[in-house]
Order: structure tokens, then sequence, then C-alpha cells
């Protein structure tokens, strides 16, 4: 029989990790002394212990590993199915979020792209026809809230665009949708904005797969903001 710190300096485990697994019932003592209050651990707590340890390792949380640990092999194994399902997806998100990272150490765009999903929008518009994103403001009067354009890379000619409209004599249904979202910052012009989100789509692999929305914002307080999305496939 072994003390809390022998079979802590046995297995490298602490005493006060010793000490919570045995209040939250994973792995109790042997035998505790009445008189002086020291656990006792014996051949088969050393056994339980590297079993808590291999399963650890394998990636399952103590909660699951409380369920494992006295299981039968069937749902031991059912358990580490969810668990290496659960890893999966964590290595996918930090793949997705260190390319990005690297992509913006490499790049260092204004923007900042989301890859999100929005729901479905009616709108009432006019269309136009412009060889520039420089000359939608004028060739839609009156700032508008929201402007679209048929653009599937960065503009070379002419191209089809449209603004919301209470009077438009069209009614438009943007399908709920993928979109890249870039909220443009305060002093960075829109049409470089607009380059810089399409690159980025680009260097992403991402097709565009419909109308871009430009939509400019307004708070509580007058603050006002340009918001860009570009559907995706």
């Amino acid at each position: 029989m072994w003390r809390i710190g022998a079979l802590a300096r046995m297995t490298g485990v602490s005493e006060r990790t010793l000490r919570y697994y045995d209040r939250i019932g994973l792995l109790a003592p042997a035998a505790v002394s009445r008189d002086t209050g020291y656990r006792w651990y014996g051949a088969g707590e050393l056994a339980r212990l590297e079993r808590i340890r291999g399963l650890q390792r394998l990636g399952l949380p103590l909660r699951l590993i409380h369920e494992a640990i006295d299981a039968p092999e069937p749902q031991l194994r059912d358990l580490l199915d969810e668990t290496v399902a659960a890893l999966r997806r964590d290595l996918a998100d930090l793949t997705a979020a260190l390319a990005a990272a690297e992509d913006r150490l490499a790049v260092a765009p204004a923007i900042l792209p989301q890859d999100t999903a929005v729901g479905e929008r009616r709108m009432r518009i006019e269309r136009v026809r412009v060889g520039h994103p420089s000359e939608l403001a004028a060739a839609c009067g009156e700032a508008p809230g929201a402007l679209l354009s048929w653009l599937t890379s960065a503009p070379d000619g002419g191209f089809d665009a449209a603004f919301a409209a209470k009077d438009g004599t069209e009614v438009l249904t943007l399908p709920a949708r993928r979109v890249v979202r870039a909220v443009v910052p305060p002093g960075h012009g829109l049409v470089p904005a607009g380059l810089e989100l399409f690159d980025w789509l680009a260097r992403q692999g991402l097709a565009v797969a419909g109308p871009a929305l430009e939509e400019r914002l307004v708070d509580g307080d007058g603050a006002r903001v340009t918001v860009l999305e570009v559907p995706v496939s």
C-alpha cells in the first residue's frame, strides 16, 4: 500500500489531483486511516489511475471518463466515437482559424470578413448600369440604404447594379443564403474595401453565388457603418 504522496511521485499526478478524483468519486483510496486521515492506495487503485490517464490521452473529459471507466467495451467505443467526432470538429475550427490568421499576416487587409448565414430578404429596387463602382453614388441619386451589384470579381468594365427604393419598379427576393460579410472600417473607402473582399474570396477558393449587397446602417446615436455581404458557395 502507498500513501498519497508516494502514489503521486510514482505516477506524476499531483496530490491535489488525487484528492479531487476522490472528491468526485472517480478514484477513491483503498483505505483512509481513522487516526491520521492518511489515504492509502493499492495496486487496484494504481491500475485505475493509469486507466483514467489513458482515457484522458484519448481525449475524453473527466465527465465522460466517469461514465466510461467501469463501462463495458461497447459503451466505451461509443464514447470514443463521440470524442473523435468532437475532436475532428475542433481540428477543423482550429485549421480554419489558423488559415485566417496566416492570411491576415500575409496580406493585412483593412477588412475582416466573416462567413455566416442570413435569412430570406425582399427588397423593392431600381436597376442601373454603371461602368465603375465609383459611379454608383451618382447613378442612384440620394444615398440609398442598400445597393446591389451583380459582380463575381473585381469589375472590368460595366456591370449591373440596383438600389433599394420605396417606389422601385421591381421586387427582388434574396433567398436564405451563405454569405461572407465585412464591416468597412471608418475612413476606408468602399471601393477599396470591395476589391479587398473579392481578393479574399479568391484566396479562400469561394465562388460568388449571387448579387453582392452594400448596406448603410445607422444606430440610435446617428453613427454610421457600411456592411458588405457577398453570397458564396
